[in-house]
């Protein structure tokens, strides 16, 4: 069983930039904002077809966030529980934490998921989308945290380009999600 505290930089290196930096972030080795989209590890994992993957957010839902973990500790084989983790270099002051999360979800630029095994071998869809789409600008999101507003003082219109892609990434993340989730409903309805 695994908890990845997805901070979204090497935390534990002053933030620096990571695979898991988002797109537009500015981080150490990343001054002018990252300029590629962040690897998806819970996309990578449910490859596999054996593993509970899960993706979380306590600000934003903490019943999904206990029942993610519930079913991850009673997966009988490998489990990976991804949680959003607010964190000093997000660059805002983290009494906020909780809401940034919740924002995070509502901009969908956090998707909350649970992917389990265990409903395919029963006939029931493995993937289940537990937030929606975005009910909130990807923007208004991104203003909120130093890593991504730094730019738009320092270089404004790269920033622009930068949210520009990031947007396109959020919307283009959600819709392969809710493709992945219609294609097992799909595989459901052959057999």
């Amino acid at each position: 069983k695994v908890l990845v505290l997805d901070t979204e930089v090497y935390s534990n290196t002053g933030g620096q930039m990571s695979k898991a930096t988002p797109r537009g972030a500015v981080a150490k080795f990343a001054a002018a904002g990252k300029q590629a989209p962040k690897k998806d590890l819970a996309l990578i994992a449910m490859t596999y077809g054996n593993i509970y993957v899960a993706r979380i957010a306590f600000g934003a839902n903490d019943a999904q966030t206990l029942k993610a973990l519930c079913e991850a500790e009673a997966f009988d084989g490998p489990a990976l529980v991804i949680a959003f983790s607010h964190c000093i270099a997000h660059g805002y002051d983290l009494r906020h934490g909780l809401d940034q999360q919740k924002a995070a979800v509502s901009s969908g630029y956090w998707p909350m998921i649970r992917f389990d095994p265990r409903l395919a071998a029963e006939g029931k869809n493995p993937l289940q989308l537990d937030s929606g789409a975005a009910t909130m600008p990807l923007r208004s999101y991104m203003q909120q945290e130093g890593r991504f507003s730094f730019l738009t003082h320092t270089a404004p219109n790269s920033a622009n380009e930068l949210l520009h892609s990031a947007e396109l990434d959020v919307t283009e993340h959600w819709r392969l999600y809710e493709h992945w989730s219609h294609l097992f409903d799909k595989q459901l309805q052959v057999k």
